[in-house]
C-alpha cells in the first residue's frame, strides 16, 4: 500500500479499533462484507478507553433498557470465547450496596425484577452472612445480589475481535489517522482520507472512535455531539496477609459497585494476586491530548475512608499500589450514541460512541447492532431510542430525562 493514489474500495469502513470498533469489524467480516479496520495509533494501545486488565460485567443498572443488552452480550461473550479458543469472560455475582433510600440502587432492583433478572435485598446482617463477613457495610444500607456480574479482560477481548476479523477476510490498518470523511456525489461512496496521503472507499461507514468521536464527526459533518473525555484513574490495593483468599474469584468473590456520594466499584482478585482492583467512578474533564496521568488525592482520600469502612485491617487502605489511566467518553445522559449520522452520509455512517464509562462489557452487542445498521438499515432485538442523536435537539441539552442522580461524577 505504499503509492499513496491508490484507492481501495470496501463494503464497510470501521474507524476506531478499540473493542466496539473491533467487534463491528468482526461482525461485518463475518457477514460476507468486505471490511477495513481503521486505527491512528498502535493497535491495543493505551490512550483510549479499551485497555487494562479488567472490566466489570453487570446486568444491574436503573436504566430499563440496558439489562437485555448486557444478558445478550454475555451470552455473545461465551459464543466468540468459543470461537477463538480462550477464555476472556470469568464469570461471578454482582453485589450492589449503598443507602437504603439511594434512588438509583431502588431503581436497579425494580429493573431487574422488571426484567425477570433473579435479584435478592440483604440488610446489613445478611450482607455480613452472604460474605463470611468479609463485607461490612453500614446499618441503614442494603445490598443487592445478582448471579449476572463478572469480569472481562479488555485488551485480550480487543486482540480477540481484530483475530477473528482477520479470520474472516478483514483488513486492519494502524497508525492510520482519518482526517476526513466525504461523500462522493457521482459514485454514492464515502471516501476516508488518511493523514499519510492514502484514502479509501466503502460503500458504509462505521465511527467508533472513542474520546475523538465528537472531534471527527464535527469535523466531517459539521454536528457538535456532547460527548465529554473525562479521564479517570484505576487503583489497586494490597490485600492484607492471610486474606488473599477471600477476595480471589475461583472463591466467589463478587464484582461490586457501592452507590452514593462517590460512586465506587470494584473487582475480585484475579489479574494481579494479592490486589484488588477499588477505583471511583469518576473523572476530570479533559481533551484526549491533554491528560495528567495521575490520581486526584482526593479520590485517593475518599477511597481510603471506603476501604476502611467496608473491609477494616482486610485490605490495606493506607494507598494503592498501582494506578492506571483510561478515559470516558461521557455524554450527558450517561446514554449511548448509536445512530446514524446524517447529512450528506444519511444512513450511509453509523456513530457509535459515548459509552460513559459503562459501554466495555456490551461490545459484543454493540458490534452487532452496527453490523446490522450498515448491512439492512436496521437492528434486531433492540430498541435504539434512548440512542438516537437527535435526543440532543432544540434544547434539551441534557438527552434522556431520568429520576436518580448521575452516576459519574466531573471533577
Amino acid at each position: 500500500m505504499e503509492n499513496s493514489n491508490t484507492i481501495y474500495t470496501f463494503d464497510v469502513i470501521v474507524i476506531g479499533a478499540g473493542v466496539m470498533g473491533s467487534s463491528t469489524a468482526y461482525q461485518t467480516a463475518k457477514r460476507g462484507l468486505r471490511t477495513l479496520l481503521l486505527e491512528q495509533f498502535d493497535f491495543l494501545h493505551h490512550r483510549g478507553s479499551s485497555h487494562g486488565e479488567s472490566r466489570t460485567i453487570r446486568a444491574t443498572y436503573p436504566e430499563d433498557y440496558y439489562s437485555e443488552m448486557v444478558l445478550e452480550s454475555s451470552r455473545m461473550w461465551e459464543e466468540v470465547e468459543a470461537e477463538i479458543g480462550y477464555k476472556v469472560y470469568f464469570k461471578t455475582n454482582q453485589f450492589d450496596m449503598g443507602p437504603s433510600d439511594n434512588k438509583s440502587l431502588l431503581a436497579v432492583v425494580n429493573s431487574c425484577r422488571k426484567n425477570s433478572i433473579p435479584v435478592r435485598v440483604l440488610n446489613r446482617d445478611e450482607v455480613f452472612q452472604e460474605f463470611s463477613g468479609v463485607f461490612q457495610i453500614p446499618e441503614y444500607w442494603i445490598g443487592v445480589v445478582t448471579q449476572h456480574g463478572g469480569i472481562i479482560k479488555p485488551t485480550k477481548a480487543v486482540a480477540m475481535f481484530q483475530t477473528l476479523g482477520l479470520r474472516n477476510g478483514a483488513v486492519l490498518r494502524d497508525n492510520a489517522q482519518v482526517i476526513d470523511i466525504t461523500k462522493d456525489e457521482e459514485t454514492n461512496e464515502i471516501v476516508v482520507f488518511i493523514g499519510d496521503g492514502e484514502k479509501y472507499r466503502g460503500r458504509k461507514c462505521v465511527i467508533t472512535a472513542g474520546v475523538w468521536t465528537r472531534k471527527l464527526v464535527k469535523k466531517v459533518r459539521g454536528l457538535e455531539l456532547p460527548i465529554q473525555p473525562l479521564e479517570t484513574t484505576v487503583h489497586y490495593w494490597k490485600i492484607n496477609e492471610g486474606h488473599e483468599d477471600k477476595f480471589k474469584i475461583e472463591n466467589g468473590f463478587p464484582t461490586f459497585a457501592s452507590y452514593g456520594e462517590p460512586y465506587i466499584y470494584g473487582t475480585p482478585s484475579l489479574e494481579f494476586p494479592g490486589l484488588i482492583k477499588i477505583p471511583v467512578h469518576a473523572g476530570r474533564a479533559c481533551e484526549p491530548e491533554d491528560r495528567t496521568w495521575a490520581a486526584p488525592a482526593a479520590l485517593v482520600n475518599a477511597l481510603r475512608e471506603w476501604i476502611k469502612g467496608r473491609f477494616r485491617d482486610l485490605v490495606d487502605g493506607d494507598k494503592p499500589v498501582l494506578t492506571q489511566s483510561c478515559m470516558y467518553s461521557m455524554t450527558p445522559d450517561e446514554d449511548f450514541v448509536i445512530d446514524f449520522l446524517g447529512g450528506e452520509f444519511g444512513e450511509d455512517a453509523v456513530v457509535c460512541g459515548g459509552f460513559s464509562g459503562h459501554g466495555f462489557k456490551m461490545a459484543p452487542v454493540v458490534g452487532r447492532i452496527a453490523a446490522e445498521l450498515v448491512a439492512s438499515g436496521a437492528a434486531e432485538g433492540v430498541d435504539l431510542t434512548h440512542f438516537k442523536i437527535g435526543r440532543f435537539e432544540g434544547n434539551n441539552f441534557k438527552g434522556n430525562v431520568k429520576e436518580f442522580d448521575d452516576q459519574v461524577k466531573s471533577h
